[in-house]
């Protein structure tokens, strides 16, 4: 079984990542499609996971006011504890380091509960408290 993870660089690629951000989040999570979508997809870095060539995950990165947001991680449920989240976070972190327009900025997220163990074993840490967003509990965290 092999991993790839790539920048999606077409339309074809990017609704693939949509299929995925639709099945994760709308239909298992129960988020409303109206907040699953936003003004940010044309502005944002996507990303999708591969697994032997089938579409199994997907992230995107972006620049906002406080520094860099990585978000949108979904990994469809039969592939999560393989190492695709792992592979999405290591891939996205590389890009956001080859940008020069992202030297010295912030990098943070909004990690559901039950991600917080994969961003800390990249370094992110939590910052505040817990709090929800679209009726699911989060943590910001923050890249030390």
């Amino acid at each position: 079984m092999s991993l790839q993870v790539e920048k999606i660089s077409n339309e074809s690629t990017f609704e693939q990542a949509v299929q995925i951000r639709e099945q994760v989040f709308v239909i298992e999570q129960k988020v409303n499609k109206a907040n699953e979508y936003d003004q940010y997809e044309g502005v944002s870095t996507h990303f999708i996971a591969k697994w032997d060539g089938a579409p199994v995950g997907t992230a995107r990165w972006r620049f906002t006011e406080q520094g860099i947001k990585l978000e949108r991680f979904a990994v469809l449920k039969e592939f999560r504890g393989k190492g695709v989240g792992q592979g999405l976070v290591q891939a996205v972190l590389k890009d956001i380091q080859s940008n020069s327009k992202a030297e010295r900025k912030v990098k943070y997220l909004h990690a559901q509960l039950d991600a917080v163990p994969l961003y800390e074993k990249f370094g992110f840490e939590k910052i505040g408290d817990r709090f929800e967003e679209c009726n699911i509990q989060h943590f910001k965290m923050q890249l030390a």
